[in-house]
């Protein structure tokens, strides 16, 4: 079974599996679904609990020993498996595999990973623990959907906040759960329970945003001139290499540019997103993207990008990061696609 994060809660209020795996971008909601996991699991009598996290050259055969290692007293078993890496290999494959088949109603097997791409959520290790018990994929909320997540959680703490405070707090926490997170508990501590105004929320909420070129890209891809500016100046701010920065503007350009060259030529989407390497959210956002960029728009934003690494290199004179800014804002412009 594949659960949201959102509806883990509801499940389990029902029910509790064998077996659970957890994996996903944002390590505070992996930590909250796993303690949400292991609250319930003490509940219903799983008394004993076995930490092991698998570190290069982990013995997998302590998974299968944990399960044979039940108190004298009768007691159930979680056993709390932690792969940082994400990857178990083929020896972790096929004692996940083994132990899918060999489960038993005195042991709870709880998997924590961190994101996942396509290609292993179709692993055999993957889909065989989806079949014998729970997926669950946690994710942080994109920015559009962020409001409404600080709203739930201001809820828990008998708190809220109008639309201006919710998107208020969403663009200094951007990136950083773990920082909205301290943030409404910081409000928790400072105000009573009702409404907050937004006052209250400008006294409060530090800009603990971060930043990174995974933002950068994102931003461009949906054209949101705002969040790319605050993502530029973010950047700049926390000393990012200008390097590092361009190439993750270029990427994008030039994947925008064969994914509009091959629309031009009359070819099917799916081939020429293939072709430009998109896959995911990634794709999403391109096909927006190329709606409102032509190639003319693409072939003069690369141009810009070779004006400003000539600035890098010290080739011409400029300030690199307004060029940054220029270059994105063109990109973010809304257009017909001109030939």
């Amino acid at each position: 079974m594949l659960l949201k994060g959102e509806q883990l809660a509801a499940h389990l209020e029902r029910s509790l599996a064998p077996l659970y795996l957890l994996y996903g971008d944002e390590p505070l909601l992996v930590l909250e679904a796993a303690d949400a996991i292991r609250q319930k699991a003490r509940s219903a009598g799983y008394s004993e609990r076995e930490v092991l996290t698998v570190l290069p050259h982990f013995d997998w055969g302590q998974l299968l020993a944990a399960a044979g290692n039940l108190s004298l007293f009768g007691d159930k078993k979680l056993i709390d498996l932690r792969i940082p890496s994400g990857k178990p290999g083929k020896e972790g494959s096929a004692a996940l595999q083994e132990w899918c088949k060999r489960m038993s109603p005195d042991t709870l097997l709880l998997i924590s990973l961190p994101e996942l791409d396509w290609r292993e959520e179709k692993a055999v290790w993957f889909t065989a623990l989806q079949s014998a018990g729970v997926a669950c994929k946690l994710n942080a909320p994109p920015l559009a959907e962020l409001p409404n997540w600080i709203a739930a959680r201001l809820r828990r703490q008998q708190h809220s906040a109008d639309p201006e405070g919710l998107k208020f707090i969403a663009e200094r926490v951007e990136g950083n759960l773990l920082a909205a997170h301290q943030e409404i508990q910081k409000l928790a501590l400072l105000y009573p329970a009702g409404k907050l105004s937004l006052a209250q929320i400008r006294d409060a909420v530090l800009n603990v945003a971060r930043y990174d070129v995974d933002s950068l890209r994102e931003a461009l891809l949906a054209g949101d001139v705002g969040r790319l500016s605050r993502t530029i100046e973010g950047l700049r701010q926390e000393g990012e290499a200008p390097p590092l920065v361009l190439w993750a503007m270029c990427e994008e350009i030039r994947s925008l540019l064969t994914l509009r060259l091959g629309l031009d030529a009359g070819r099917a989407l799916d081939a020429v997103l293939k072709e430009a390497n998109l896959w995911g959210a990634r794709q999403l956002g391109a096909k927006r993207a190329v709606q409102r960029l032509s190639r003319t728009d693409l072939e003069s934003a690369l141009r810009q990008a070779g004006e400003i690494d000539r600035m890098i290199k010290g080739l011409v004179r400029g300030d690199l990061w307004d060029a940054f800014q220029r270059l994105g804002f063109s990109l973010c412009s809304v257009r017909r696609n001109k030939t």
